[in-house]
């Protein structure tokens, strides 16, 4: 949602009984107009993403709390997590995302949400819980982050590292393809110029458990003539 198209009937639609998320959070201004694009026809269409930092973070702490089912907790995720990124302690940002879908006490997704439906199928549902820990704590969190060689399914700017996440979805057994990915496409090489330290984190989840079942990291070497800042 950081970057959406829609066209007038979307953007200008009033029906709560048949309104679509994105409508929705147009209408309550969770999501703001950033540009409009005329077609040949003369039709309009817009691209959307949210006013601001703080109206993103907002939004995000809510889907967290609704994620969790305690938004009690919500804080003390967030404390977690800050401390994680902050120490750039990476296996134990694994184990806290294990945990979550697992279903632990303090840090859970409802088991009714893969009931009767194939939600656990798709690698934009994990890639979602991800992106709202991220954004809930107003970090430079870039979603489908486009290069000239694909997408990198998110992109963290923190502490002075970057993130590349590619996540992916397999049967049971990881299969290492999603840090493979990141490498072959070379997504990496939109941020050499940045002079930062830049890590490429490959997640996968199993259909089965529902859960991370590889997580790949590999900081990426230096090379000679890399710009700084």
């Amino acid at each position: 949602m950081a970057s959406l198209r829609a066209g007038t009937e979307l953007i200008s639609a009033l029906d709560v009984d048949v309104m679509t998320p994105e409508a929705l959070l147009f209408q309550t201004g969770y999501l703001t107009i950033h540009k409009t694009h005329r077609s040949l026809s003369g039709s309009s269409q817009f691209t959307l993403g949210y006013p601001n930092r703080e109206v993103e973070q907002s939004l995000n702490s809510s889907l967290l709390a609704a994620y969790t089912g305690d938004g009690g907790r919500t804080e003390i995720h967030r404390q977690q997590l800050e401390e994680l990124l902050t120490n750039n302690d990476l296996m134990a940002l694994r184990d806290l995302f294990q945990s979550f879908f697992a279903g632990s006490p303090d840090r859970s997704l409802p088991h009714q949400w893969y009931t009767n439906n194939a939600i656990a199928q798709y690698e934009g549902f994990y890639a979602s819980v991800f992106y709202s820990y991220f954004a809930a704590l107003g970090l430079d969190t870039r979603v489908e982050d486009a290069t000239n060689r694909g997408r990198i399914d998110l992109t963290l700017i923190v502490c002075g590292r970057i993130y590349l996440f590619e996540f992916k979805v397999v049967e049971n057994t990881p299969a290492g393809r999603a840090l493979q990915q990141i490498k072959d496409k070379g997504y990496a090489e939109k941020y050499r110029a940045h002079g930062l330290p830049i890590y490429l984190v490959g997640v996968e989840f199993s259909k089965e458990q529902r859960n991370v079942v590889g997580f790949e990291v590999e900081l990426l070497a230096a090379r000679a003539g890399d710009g700084g800042e």
